[in-house]
């Protein structure tokens, strides 16, 4: 395994960040119990969850997938071995709606976090996605419905980082990020912390794959200058990036098959940046998804790579991408795809 430093919170976090939003859907307790055995023994010490989970959002199963880490980390001790990320999500049926990232909502999450986590503190806590209506989640294009909308509406800026830096003098948290987030929120909560002598943001964990390189445009550099590392979600697609859909095929209990909501890597565009990206990896004899998962790990501003797995042997087989690097060949080959299908899944 490979590992990067964590500047505020001075650990290492495994290049690979083990994904958990399937938990309490598509994978049972006891499936998910025997992934964080897996994940462990491999060296993987950085594993991300939220309120929300499992996805898709359920009212009825909300908080499993903590639930569900909480009862590992009883049986085995071992919290102690593990980088833990969670998630505070404005999701309307969380809280009885009090969704807001005001001081009250997010002590109040943390409680029920720690309390299913079973846990005394979350290393970084991230909120899910903005308050606020701006362009993510498949959303490429800033429009008027989401300029219209009054900032004095929404919870300031500073009152949220206040509340954040408050946990962690309490040592409930350690360090928070921001997720699904833009540019130009990346930055505000940067200036806001910055002119109030507060600690800012670490990571953002948004989505990164050859199917959708917008981190790339404005927000890699921030990363770099600021120092804010990239977790990056979604690295396979929802799967699409390991082949498995090519030629319309849905196997049994597979995202996509289940889930028609995710339709976002399967467009036109996406399906035939997918099948040259195939062809790339079968002319250079690699497996598609660990091509894919390599080619992210690879990225300078990412710190940590979120894979998700639904089987012990897609889990191992994501994890080993880490030992993979791509030739220049096939890096070339790949930016040429991606000059003909520039970011088809935003």
């Amino acid at each position: 395994m490979q590992y990067q430093e964590l500047p505020q919170l001075n650990e290492e976090v495994s290049k690979i960040c083990l994904g958990t939003m399937t938990w309490g859907q598509q994978n049972t307790e006891s499936e998910a119990h025997e992934q964080m055995d897996m994940a462990l023994s491999e060296g993987v010490n950085f594993w991300d969850t939220a309120e929300m989970y499992p996805s898709p959002p359920d009212k009825d199963k909300q908080g499993d997938t903590e639930r569900f880490m909480g009862t590992w980390f009883n049986k085995t001790k071992q919290r102690n071995k593990v980088i833990l990320a969670s998630k505070i999500s404005p999701m309307g049926f969380l809280r009885d709606g009090q969704t807001r990232f005001n001081a009250k909502q997010i002590s109040g999450a943390i409680d029920d976090n720690l309390k299913r986590l079973q846990t005394d503190h979350i290393d970084i806590y991230q909120l899910h996605w903005p308050e606020r209506q701006t362009n993510f989640f498949s959303q490429l294009g800033y429009t008027e419905e989401m300029a219209a909308q009054p900032l004095e509406d929404l919870t300031p800026f500073l009152e949220t980082i206040q509340a954040l830096n408050d946990e962690i003098k309490k040592g409930r948290i350690r360090a928070y990020g921001l997720s699904n987030d833009t540019a130009w929120g990346l930055m505000r909560y940067l200036w806001e912390a910055d002119k109030n002598g507060l600690i800012p943001p670490l990571t953002v964990q948004n989505p990164y794959s050859l199917l959708n390189r917008l981190y790339e445009i404005n927000m890699a550099e921030i990363a770099h200058r600021e120092n804010v590392g990239l977790l990056a979600y979604s690295p396979l697609g929802f799967g699409v990036l390991s082949g498995k859909y090519l030629d319309g095929k849905r196997p049994a209990g597979a995202r996509l098959t289940m889930y028609d909501r995710f339709a976002r890597y399967t467009n036109e565009e996406a399906i035939s940046a997918t099948v040259q990206y195939a062809k790339i990896a079968a002319d250079a004899g690699l497996d598609m998804a660990q091509m894919a998962l390599a080619f992210v790990n690879s990225r300078h501003f990412v710190t940590s790579n979120i894979i998700g797995a639904t089987t012990l042997e897609q889990l191992k087989s994501n994890i080993d991408s880490v030992d993979l690097t791509l030739s220049t060949d096939v890096l070339e080959a790949i930016e040429a795809v991606h000059t003909q299908h520039p970011n088809p899944s935003p």
